[in-house]
């Protein structure tokens, strides 16, 4: 392999962008090639990182691929890029989602130039915020992602709040990211770099940890996000566009949860102990309310938008019980997550395409109208609920477990969450499969031409495959989750 492999990685989809940029077309159909090149330069990213998850080594420590692109010895900072079984899980699910988006929406009226670009940086940007080692290249990197992701919501949008549901977007997350800049400024002050290996070596005082955690874990858990930093979330999934949607709840919520286990936990290990038990008490509080809120939602987009804040607050549950089995739960739920949660956002734009409505009450009898869409629907709505056999089932199972072993009441209180999740997950399915179809959303349409194509049985079956590798073979994951989950227990030991 070449020695910079990972930066390859990052710059071909600039490169497509580029490229996409160029190329002058005019006349019906023009957008075809955009949408051609777009694919092609995710699909050779997926294809890159699914080389990669073959030649890597699961029993080595640290970080391999190891590159460093740019180095500033005056001021000891440097972007150095690096993979371990944490940063190549989520690296794997941005490189299946993105071309899944582009394929999704082929057909899509919001398809142009623009829009393919949007998608490709975006996906390059994500890559270098998952490889960076570096702390204040990770914020750079983790804050630019907001830019492709503003653009989406309020250009391509919806409806007419998807101005607001931009600046919602942007301004929550970035004024987290703000504070977390200054505590950055000063633990450079104090250590003289910010790179996460020579970070980890390092034990600082408790008074000290206690004082910079706090900024960290504001930046990170507004990204997730953490009740009471989620009213962003829903205006967002509503307002985006099906593919931008996707996108926020598969990927981009996780890079909260990579930010927590790559610095937060080990580099300030005592104070995330001392304040657990406040993380605790907000996470259940998020996970009850997400579910019960939930329950009374109208609009498809808004029951998996607040079922996102109750998983992902239970998620980071699981990193603060602080326990091995809670890491390796945390990793595999939102891989889990990725998968299911970005699922469903597909099948409510491939009805909205068809029914041009959102709102539950007006869509039933699905069971007859669709039958194949149902099947698929059927199975992420029993994933989204964690039933045996599915992916959410295996990530929840652990982190409940090491919830339970850090406090036994936090852990009550998820499983009620889990509850809450059947009651609006089956009212949803409920509702949607069954009744009389009312004959003015599918008015002089055949039922062979209302049911998915096989583009979208491909899109729904590429999902529903790793979701049930994941629920029936969970080893082969875990096998490359293990050194990073006991690198963050001995962090936690220190």
């Amino acid at each position: 392999l070449p020695a910079n492999i990972l930066s390859l990685i990052c710059l071909f989809p600039i490169l497509g962008c580029f490229v996409i940029l160029f190329v002058w077309s005019q006349g019906k159909g023009s957008d075809l090639y955009y949408k051609i090149i777009a694919f092609a330069t995710s699909s050779f990213s997926l294809i890159s990182i699914s080389f990669l998850v073959l030649v890597f080594d699961k029993q080595a420590t640290g970080f391999q691929f190891l590159y460093s692109a740019i180095d500033l010895p005056i001021i000891n900072l440097s972007v150095v890029l690096g993979l371990d079984g944490l940063g190549l899980v989520f690296t794997a699910l941005t490189a299946l989602l993105i071309p899944l988006c582009i394929l999704g929406f082929w057909n899509s009226k919001i398809f142009s130039k623009e829009y393919c670009i949007s998608f490709l940086v975006l996906e390059s940007l994500l890559f270098l915020a998952f490889f960076s080692i570096d702390l204040f290249f990770f914020y750079i990197f983790f804050e630019s992602v907001l830019i492709p992701m503003f653009i989406m919501v309020s250009v391509w949008g919806s409806r007419a709040r998807k101005i607001r549901a931009s600046y919602m977007l942007f301004f929550f997350t970035l004024f987290g990211s703000i504070i977390m800049l200054l505590a950055m400024l000063k633990l450079y002050i104090e250590c003289g770099t910010l790179d996460i290996r020579a970070l980890k070596l390092i034990t600082f005082e408790e008074n000290f940890q206690c004082l910079l955690w706090w900024p960290f874990f504001l930046a990170f858990s507004v990204k997730i996000p953490v009740f009471p930093f989620h009213v962003w979330l829903p205006e967002a999934h509503v307002e985006a566009p099906t593919g931008g949607s996707v996108l926020l709840a598969g990927v981009l919520l996780k890079l909260g949860v990579f930010g927590f286990l790559r610095f937060l936990i080990p580099i300030f290990p005592l104070a995330s102990a001392y304040f657990s038990p406040i993380v605790f008490v907000l996470c259940s509080f998020g996970v009850v309310y997400g579910s019960l809120i939930a329950i009374r939602q109208s609009d498809l987009k808004r029951v998996i938008a607040y079922s996102s804040v109750a998983h992902m607050n239970l998620i980071v549950m699981g990193i603060f019980s602080l326990t091995f089995q809670g890491f390796e739960g945390v990793i595999i739920q939102s891989l889990a997550h990725g998968f299911v949660s970005s699922a469903l956002f597909f099948c409510i734009g491939m009805l909205y395409e068809r029914f041009h409505t959102r709102t539950i009450a007006h869509i039933s009898g699905l069971t007859v109208l669709m039958p194949i869409f149902n099947m698929f629907f059927l199975l992420f709505t029993m994933s989204n609920i964690a039933v045996p056999g599915t992916s959410s089932f295996i990530g929840e199972l652990l982190i409940l477990l090491g919830i339970f072993k850090s406090n036994i009441f936090a852990c009550i209180i998820g499983c009620t969450g889990m509850v809450l999740g059947g009651c609006y997950s089956l009212f949803l399915y409920n509702r949607l499969a069954y009744g009389v179809p009312t004959s003015n959303l599918f008015y002089g349409k055949t039922l062979n031409k209302l049911d998915i194509s096989y583009r979208e049985v491909f899109i729904l079956g590429s999902l529903a495959f790793g979701n049930l590798s994941l629920g029936l073979f969970p080893f082969f994951f875990t096998e490359y989750i293990n050194i990073c989950c006991a690198e963050l227990i001995v962090s936690c030991c220190r």
